[in-house]
């Protein structure tokens, strides 16, 4: 069974960083596009950056400029490097794996973890 498993999550304040990880057990790491979704109380999840198994990344516009997606194959763990942070980037981070097993598109997704941007 494969998890997905988010850390970093915490306080900072406007302005400040945090990087999350997301470690992935299992065989299908490099294999899969890695995705950071975000969910803000009483918003809709979020697509904030994707990285590909290649290592093409793509941000959304609010994001750009300010947050990078990194992944570290051997380590089986995707990074998002989060700067110059905003209250509005306050959100529980969610760690997604999708992956094609040979017969379908597979999702995964991790428990999340909790950013609070304070102003």
């Amino acid at each position: 069974q494969v998890q997905l498993v988010e850390s970093g999550g915490g306080l900072v304040q406007l302005g400040g960083s945090l990087r999350l990880s997301c470690a992935a057990s299992g065989s299908i790491f490099s294999i899969a596009t890695m995705n950071w979704y975000r969910q803000a109380p009483g918003k809709e999840r979020d697509l904030v950056a994707s990285i590909t198994n290649s290592g093409t990344a793509n941000y959304a516009d609010s994001v750009k400029g300010r947050f990078s997606i990194s992944r570290d194959n051997p380590k089986n763990t995707v990074y998002l490097q989060m700067d110059s942070l905003k209250p509005e980037d306050t959100a529980v981070y969610y760690c997604n794996a999708r992956f094609y097993n040979g017969v379908r598109y597979v999702e995964l997704w991790g428990q999340g973890t909790l950013v609070t941007v304070s102003s």
